[in-house]
């Protein structure tokens, strides 16, 4: 499911899988539509639209999707890794409390 677009010349961002009709502009994004954002992405179902400036005619949609599909596009690329050393954390810990 994709949940970053470039549409008609701006940047959008879905809040709720729940309702994949509704698109919210980039500049309206919160601090709470980001970690959702990233939750999101730890599903493997997780799409984005690829950064392009020349699509995004409006400044401040430019630098906010950038920004946002730089830094989700490294938490992609190093996802498994993540993972694995999230469950080796909690793996040691119930080792040690079992």
């Amino acid at each position: 499911m994709k949940y970053l677009k470039i549409e008609d010349n701006k940047a959008f961002f879905r809040k709720d899988k729940t309702q994949p009709e509704n698109w919210n502009e980039i500049d309206k994004i919160e601090k709470e539509d980001l970690m959702k954002l990233l939750d999101f992405a730890t599903e493997d179902d997780f799409e984005m639209d690829v950064y392009d400036e020349d699509v995004l005619a409006n400044k401040a949609h430019q630098i906010i999707y950038k920004s946002i599909y730089e830094k989700l596009n490294i938490f992609l690329t190093n996802k498994d890794r993540f993972k694995d050393q999230t469950e080796n954390v909690y793996k040691e810990a119930l080792e040690k409390y079992q």
